[in-house]
C-alpha cells in the first residue's frame, strides 16, 4: 500500500510540473508583476480555452498532491 502511495504521489507531482511548464506567462517582467497582478487578481484577466483547463487541471492535480502528501506522510509515521 505504502509503495503504491508514493508511486501515484511521484505521478501527480509529474503531472503537476508538466502542466505549469505547460502555461503561459501571465505578466512581463518586473513591471507585469507589479500592475499584471492586481489585474489578474481582480478578474480583468479571464482565462479561455486551453489556459482554463491548465488553470483546472493544475488546481486539481495540486489538491491532489497536497492530499496525497498528508496521506503518505501518515503511512510512513504508523
Amino acid at each position: 500500500m505504502d509503495i503504491v502511495l508514493k508511486i501515484i504521489l511521484v505521478i501527480f507531482s509529474i503531472g503537476l510540473i508538466a502542466v505549469v511548464l505547460l502555461q503561459r506567462g501571465k505578466s512581463a517582467g518586473l513591471s507585469g508583476a507589479i500592475s499584471g497582478g492586481a489585474e489578474h487578481l481582480f478578474g480583468k484577466q479571464k482565462a479561455r480555452g486551453i489556459d482554463l483547463f491548465l488553470q483546472r487541471l493544475t488546481i486539481g492535480l495540486a489538491v491532489g498532491f497536497f492530499i496525497l502528501s498528508l496521506v503518505v506522510a501518515y503511512f510512513v509515521k504508523n
